[in-house]
């Protein structure tokens, strides 16, 4: 096929493929065409009969795969133009494969009707052993043959429906259709497990609906309309699963329509309401749930009341309903766990029923009763709550309520309640019991139940010894009762004491002492007092009534009636201007939204000039087209002459070369062809001429050679009777020989029939004997074989007992194995335990003696610290004579200086940049006359500056300057010692020049100038 063909083309071609029986090529042409590229843009009014076409292939051929991928390209392409056409191409695949299943079943019925041989007899002994085999029948046999293939399509068909309309807001309509489709599907045909797929399913693409909600024509659940849609499926469920009885999907429904009546923005229809909790009531009553039962009929009978519509029959039905629904919740808690335990289980299903708590038995029967129930019901129900609520007779009253039980089991309505009636009974027993007796023989106990035990009706349930205490252990292991059982004595003690702790009433110990089966005398004693002081009250204002109020006494209630009507008036003004706010804020409201909309007119006029400016591109983009196109037709014109010259050349076409402006290739192709039909049809009328020429001469023939037949004839048949005669005669001579050649065959045959009969009595003789020679030996092989087989037989479980013991004794040797491992980790454990129990004490032994060591060598340096400036002192006290000795010294030279002197010695004393010792000066050589000091390694002048050593001293003069001047600074009362490494004498004052050369070990160090010729002066010298 070609890639791409008209969709007309495809669907002739497809017809013609399916009248000659080539279906499946058919079918995958049509598949062909989906998957060209060229399919988006076909238009749909083409598509759709094709796409039908291609449905209904599949649907015959049972193609279900295929149909959805061509069910999924077709959605994507018309989703945007056209739904009606999908859902009219959704709703024919399911017709179509609906109507297969049912073609199917009326010829499984028809087979089973006409496969019958003998109508007297009842069963075939093929029926009787293929029976035995299968176990199953021959209808069954038969629908499983030809209705469930069809009953599987029709199930992939609804699952591909769904696949294909599913998150998509314009499809919403027809997928709810199709969903409640399949649910009758599952109903009609019992198909349980497929309903649980469905529900599942749908419980998906519910829960994805958020997750695309990015996506265009995403499912909006805050639409009422797609909310209604969404009820209305979840409905049909919970009704299809309720007829199934499938308990726990009905369940699994409920719950689905609640979430969804909790996302809904208004209330759902009362009618609505009252199948929700019709469901419910069947719901719990099957699984059991006697008090959330009740509460469902309760608010059942809460909107039937309110919406009308039921005769008065159906509301006394309904009313004995409720009221025998709420007698039949026993007293106590329900549920076999604690409190603490069900109570996120009873909020949920309190949720489910709309209620804000978890209803009671006692808050069920008060609100059965404000709503008249009591009146409504039958006689039986009202005897039955005089007996178990009103009247106190705990010895009659099995005995009463057992008649009561077998009226009520008659009545379709009320059968499922004897169970639970029973249960209530036998917990109302033990209450009034509890409240009577302390002490109860347990054979009393059973006598008084008699009644329930020998009630004979259909769904009762058999309460024998071991039930009821199993019920009495139960209460008490719950908390409903506080009882002793003691089976020596054959009794039950009630226990209870009067003066209990007065519990916080929330805590849920006193919940359940409310709901508890046995009363509390601590509660009855602890609400005594108030009981007497409301009823002397009462008796009090019965004795002596109230007296007329005086006139003072009825202004001053005027006065107070008139303040009320005042803060009345003011509570109205209030509210007057609450309103006026509201209405301002609604005001305000509106001006945003007229913003908005303002804002939304810009946008759409933005819009609108995108939408200009793209078509402005569009029509460019056209125009530039049109130019191609243009040019493309000259160009097939210029070829259209080059190919019709060819042609005229060669003599197959006659055309005018120059009228060329309306002829293209194919206009050429088709005239040549039909100048070739032409040539075709004169040759044909020629050979029609001819034909009919020579039929004329071959008719003149015939007219003549016909009166010579006939002596022909006469002549052929006298040939063909001689003929005959001669071959008879031949054929009986042939059979006279044979017959004599028989006889004498069989004389000389007859002579050795003797001898052939010993023959074969003798080969028979031997072949007997040679047969039971051989089945001798085969019986010996077998023998041999079996035991052979015996003993291979024993020896094998000898193996298997052998490798039985071993495997054994393999396990024992790993048990002890990992037992002693076990032993080896325990042991490890407490060895590294005991380490690390040691390192720990040697840790800490350590961190003492390293405490201890730091405490000494702080005492000790504190120590070191204290004598070292004790020796500073007495290094500065010297150091400060030292200094006084040898200003006294420099005094006694400046003296010196003074007198007169030799030139030389004048002249180097005046020189300022000469080095001096700071010691004492020389003694002179001779009296009278004072000699310079001497310099023992004078320096160049220009190496040191003058009065580097002004003042004495060197690095040990700074440090102790510095230190005094730290101790100078430093508070009165703080005794830090200076650091004993670094004694110092007072430094001497700084020279004024700021960059002063650094100073080493009491020499000024002299910048050294070095002077370094340029190299450009030395290149100029060179």
């Amino acid at each position: 096929m070609a890639p791409f063909s008209k969709p007309e083309t495809v669907l002739k071609q497809a017809e013609g493929l399916v009248s000659v029986g080539q279906t499946h090529a058919a079918l995958q042409s049509l598949t062909e065409m989906f998957s060209s590229k060229r399919f988006r843009s076909t238009p749909l009014a083409s598509l759709e009969p094709i796409m039908l076409r291609f449905i209904e292939l599949c649907v015959e051929l049972r193609k279900g795969r295929t149909a959805k991928e061509g069910l999924m390209q077709y959605k994507n392409i018309a989703q945007n133009s056209s739904v009606a056409s999908i859902e009219v191409v959704v709703n024919r695949f399911i017709q179509l494969a609906d109507a297969k299943v049912q073609e199917a079943q009326e010829k499984a019925d028809k087979a089973v009707a006409v496969d019958v041989d003998d109508l007297e007899a009842s069963e075939t002994p093929e029926s009787i052993l293929l029976g035995a085999v299968s176990g199953d029948q021959n209808k069954d046999r038969t629908d499983r043959a030809l209705v469930t293939p069809w009953l599987k399509f029709l199930w992939e068909s609804y699952r591909t429906a769904l696949e294909t309309l599913k998150n998509n807001a314009r499809l919403e309509v027809i997928y709810q259709q199709i969903a409640q489709q399949a649910f009758k599907f599952c109903l009609k045909h019992q198909r349980k497990v497929e309903f649980r797929r469905l529900c599942e399913t749908l419980r998906l693409h519910l829960a994805n609906v958020a997750k695309y909600s990015h996506q265009p024509h995403s499912i909006n659940l805050s639409d009422p309309d797609t909310l209604q849609h969404h009820l209305d499926t979840r409905f049909a469920q919970l009704n299809t699963s309720v007829e199934l009885e499938l308990w726990q999907e009905a369940f699994r429904s409920v719950e689905d329509v609640h979430n969804l009546l909790t996302m809904a923005k208004k209330a759902p229809r009362p009618a609505m309401m009252a199948n929700y909790y019709e469901k419910l009531t069947k719901i719990f009553l099957m699984s059991g749930n006697a008090l959330y039962h009740a509460a469902a009929w309760g608010r059942y009978h809460a909107i039937v009341t309110a919406i009308g519509g039921k005769t008065e029959e159906e509301m006394r039905r309904l009313a004995g309903q409720v009221l025998v629904s709420a007698l039949a919740v026993p007293v106590g808690i329900q549920g076999e766990e604690g409190v603490e335990e069900t109570k996120g289980k009873n909020a949920r299903l309190s949720a489910l029923l709309g209620l804000t708590r978890t209803p009671t038995r006692a808050g069920l029967l008060r609100e059965a009763l404000s709503r008249n129930v009591l009146k409504l019901s039958p006689a039986t129900i009202k005897s039955l709550y005089d007996v178990l609520e009103v009247t106190f007779d705990p010895l009659t009253l099995c005995s009463s309520v057992s008649p009561l039980l077998k009226s009520l089991a008659s009545d379709a309505s009320y059968a499922s309640y004897t169970p639970l009636l029973q249960h209530a009974l036998l917990s109302r027993l033990l209450s009034q019991l509890s409240q009577v007796y302390n002490t109860i023989k347990i054979s009393n106990l059973l006598e008084l139940v008699v009644p329930i035990r020998e009630l004979a009706v259909d769904g009762a349930a058999s309460y024998d010894d071991e039930q009821i205490e199993a019920y009495v252990m139960g209460c008490a292991r719950r908390g409903e009762l506080n009882v002793r059982v003691d089976h020596a004595a054959g009794s039950i003690t009630f226990v209870d004491t009067p003066f209990a702790a007065v519990e916080d009433p929330s805590s849920s110990t006193s919940m359940a002492n409310i709901g508890a089966v046995q009363p509390s005398t601590s509660e009855f004693v602890r609400t005594r007092l108030g009981d007497v002081a409301l009823t002397l009250h009462n008796s009090l204002a019965t004795l002596y009534p109230p007296t007329q109020p005086t006139e003072e006494e009825q202004q001053e209630k005027f006065a107070a009636l008139v303040t009320a009507a005042q803060a009345e008036r003011k509570a109205i003004q209030i509210r007057r201007a609450l309103v006026a706010r509201r209405r301002e804020l609604l005001s305000e409201l509106s001006v945003r939204k007229e913003k908005e909309e303002a804002s939304r007119r810009a946008e759409i006029t933005r819009r609108r000039q995108e939408e200009e400016e793209r078509k402005a591109a569009q029509e460019q983009r056209n125009r530039e087209l049109e130019r191609a196109r243009r040019e493309i037709e000259n160009i097939r014109v210029e070829e259209a002459k080059k190919l019709a010259q060819s042609l005229k050349e060669k003599g197959t076409l006659k055309v005018d070369i120059n009228d060329m402006e309306s002829l293209s290739t194919d206009n050429l192709m088709r005239l040549q062809v039909e100048q070739l039909e032409k040539e075709k049809k004169e040759l044909s009328e020629r050979m029609r001429i001819l034909s009919k020429r020579l039929d004329h001469i071959e008719r003149a023939y015939r007219k003549e050679e016909r009166p010579l037949l006939a002596k022909d004839y006469e002549v052929q048949q006298a040939n063909d009777r001689k003929v005959f005669e001669e071959s008879q005669k031949a054929r009986l001579e042939a059979h006279r020989h044979a017959h004599v050649q028989d006889v004498e065959t069989k004389k000389r045959l007859t002579r050795m029939l003797s001898d052939f009969n010993q023959v074969k009595d003798a080969v028979s003789a031997r072949k007997g004997e040679e047969f039971a020679k051989k089945k001798e030996a085969a019986q010996k092989k077998m023998e041999e074989d079996k035991a052979k087989r015996r003993a291979a037989v024993l020896e094998a479980r000898e193996e298997e007992r052998l490798l039985a013991e071993e495997e054994e004794q393999k396990r024992r040797e790993q048990e002890e194995e990992l037992a002693h491992l076990e032993a080896e980790r325990l042991a490890e454990e407490r060895r590294r335990e005991e380490e690390e129990a040691a390192a720990q004490a040697l840790a800490e032994q350590k961190k003492r003696e390293a405490e201890e060591q730091a405490a000494a060598m702080r005492k000790q340096r504190e120590e070191e610290r204290q004598k070292a400036m004790e020796a500073a002192l007495r290094q500065q006290q010297r150091e400060e004579e030292a200094l006084r000795r040898q200003a006294e010294r420099k005094a006694a030279q400046a003296a010196q200086a003074l007198a007169p002197a030799p030139t030389r010695p004048a002249a180097r004393a005046a020189e300022p940049d000469a080095w001096r010792r700071s010691g004492p000066p020389a003694a002179p050589t001779r009296a009278g006359i004072s000699t310079p000091p001497r310099s023992e390694s004078p320096a160049p002048t220009a190496k040191y500056r003058s009065g580097a050593l002004a003042g004495g001293g060197g690095w040990r003069a700074r440090a102790a300057a510095k230190e005094t001047e730290t101790a100078g600074s430093r508070a009165p009362g703080d005794a830090t010692p200076a650091r004993p490494a670094s004694p110092a004498v007072p430094s001497p004052p700084p020279p004024a020049k700021e960059d002063a050369p650094k100073e080493v070990d009491g020499f000024q160090a002299v910048e050294k100038k070095v002077w370094r010729g340029s190299r450009w002066s030395a290149r100029k010298g060179a």
